[in-house]
């Protein structure tokens, strides 16, 4: 089926020019194989004349492709030398590839002051560039740059290289918004200019440095643009450039459009997240259709309302990108977040009020339940006396030997009925240690502690203003066969708060798996704090 938007992906290429990105060979072929899966059209590997990766890239992905065309990128050729000479444009036909992006200035600044050449010697380094591929069998996608900063200044020139690349035979002519300033409507101008001006296929190539590059993206689109050039998760240089994540479902659903596997879109979460995992990036949680926070609640308003009707909130369903509903529990929650959670529970309206207040009355304190969901379940089944006092500890202890070794020291007493275990932890801190001396004195009666496995650990500084007597929120991320426990302490004592959040992660897991309780203590206190 022919589309009508083709989507082209450049985060092999340009989105490897943000910071802090830095893709081996492995990764770029693991991340071009799953855009092919996707139905992206054209795969940009990178400038072979830039790097030897690039090239060894190109190479490695001969007959890999199911549906992508690979795209090796380049500049026009060189000022002021014959075309047939110019070491870029011979190093893409070299590599045997089916289409050249080729990149040349659209504007009377950059071609005087940049490129330091005659505004009619750029011309012809358009159209030779172009036609020395098209001779050579290539399909020439033409990248016009600069050319919305070239239309604004000067409308007859950057049309003018528009018409040079078309003479040329470039099958495609992108208008490239480089410095990423352009508002909408310049956008929709310089697209419907420049396909009156010549009968060629338009795309458009934004950056992001407005915070417009989706925007204009679609208004191109709008304007008469078949193709859309953007990264995944919108990486790029400096603020990055058009999000194909974004603009993917946008004009799947919000425009009507056939672009890529439709059907792919149910998994457009996962190919977000594991494109973040491959770069060694952290996934943006704000980010549309696919990050942590996108179908995520916290005003008891909306939690009410999304129980009822989730498109009062929702604008597309979170199954439909591969996402969940997440609906929090906090000082903003009323009666709605809690029954989004517990409405299996059958809790009394009044006991649900207590519940409200009392979250309340701890975030007050400096607790979070946001992300520590186990320390919330917790609570709650406490409230109700249905957790049992697994253990019970009398005290516990850590010290710090400051020497070569730096290794820390910790005793925990444990009672378990009638039956006392004092055990001793050594670890790389304090934590470490504590979290080893629990686990010796626990695993006799409940073995099952040895499966428990610390993931992440935070510690949050409440008030800056109480300097190093300031309380503190200590999270931390379990996992225990797959299942995640995130749980939650506070105190002005770090300790005190580690271990508070410790214990609730290994009484969350004796519940959870149903673990026989060996201790003869009556049940937990009713609404009690999560430790």
């Amino acid at each position: 089926m022919v589309p009508d938007v083709y989507l082209y992906d450049t985060t092999l290429r340009d989105g490897t020019q943000r910071r802090g990105i830095s893709l081996s060979l492995e990764d770029k072929i693991r991340i071009a194989e799953l855009l092919d899966q996707y139905g992206v059209d054209y795969i940009e590997g990178g400038w072979p004349a830039s790097n030897p990766k690039d090239t060894a890239f190109f190479h490695a992905m001969k007959g890999r492709l199911q549906h992508a065309r690979l795209a090796a990128f380049g500049s026009t050729r060189r000022k002021d030398i014959p075309v047939q000479d110019d070491a870029n444009l011979r190093a893409i036909v070299d590599l045997d590839v089916p289409t050249a992006t080729l990149f040349g200035k659209a504007s009377r600044f950059q071609a005087e002051k940049i490129l330091e050449t005659t505004v009619e010697e750029n011309l012809r380094m358009v159209e030779e560039s172009c036609r020395f591929l098209v001779d050579h069998g290539l399909e020439v996608v033409f990248d016009a740059e600069h050319y919305f900063d070239g239309f604004k200044a000067d409308p007859e020139y950057a049309l003018a290289v528009v018409r040079a690349a078309v003479n040329g035979g470039a099958a495609w002519v992108v208008l490239c918004d480089t410095n990423g300033g352009s508002l909408p409507d310049a956008i929709h101008e310089g697209v419907a200019a420049a396909r009156q001006f010549v009968n060629v296929q338009l795309g458009i190539h934004a950056h992001d440095d407005a915070g417009l590059a989706v925007a204009n993206s679609l208004e191109a689109v709008r304007a008469g643009a078949v193709m859309v050039q953007g990264t995944i998760n919108g990486y790029g240089e400096r603020c990055g450039n058009a999000n194909l994540v974004t603009i993917w479902p946008n004009l799947v659903w919000k425009m009507g459009l056939e672009a890529g596997k439709p059907e792919r879109l149910r998994d457009l979460t996962h190919l977000s997240r594991v494109v973040a995992e491959i770069a060694n990036l952290a996934p943006n949680e704000s980010q549309p259709y696919v990050g942590e926070n996108a179908f995520t609640h916290k005003a008891g308003v909306h939690a009410g309302a999304v129980r009822k009707y989730p498109e009062a909130y929702e604008h597309v369903p979170p199954d439909s990108v591969g996402q969940t509903r997440h609906i929090l529990v906090s000082e903003l929650a009323g009666r709605s977040n809690f029954l989004y959670h517990f409405d299996g529970l059958d809790l009394p309206p009044e006991h649900l009020t207590r519940l409200v207040e009392r979250v309340k009355q701890l975030e007050a304190q400096g607790y979070q339940f946001e992300d520590a969901e186990s320390s919330m379940r917790l609570m709650v089944e406490r409230s109700l006396e249905r957790v049992p006092a697994y253990f019970h500890i009398d005290r516990f202890h850590a010290s710090v030997t400051h020497d070569s070794s730096s290794i820390c020291e910790a005793t925990v007493r444990v009672r378990v009925a009638d039956r006392h275990y004092v055990e001793v932890g050594e670890g790389a801190g304090p934590v470490h240690a504590l979290d080893e001396a629990l686990r010796k004195a626990l695993r006799r009666e409940y073995p099952v502690i040895d499966e428990l496995r610390l993931t992440d650990y935070k510690v949050r500084v409440l008030d800056g203003q109480d300097a190093t007597a300031a309380a503190v929120r200590v999270w931390i991320r379990s996992d225990y066969r797959g299942e995640v426990i995130q749980t939650v302490g506070v105190s002005r004592n770090i300790l005190v708060a580690s271990w508070d959040a410790l214990l609730d992660a290994v009484n969350y897991l004796l519940w959870s798996q149903k673990v026989p309780n060996r201790h003869e203590n009556p049940l937990a206190e009713t609404l009690a704090p999560s430790h």
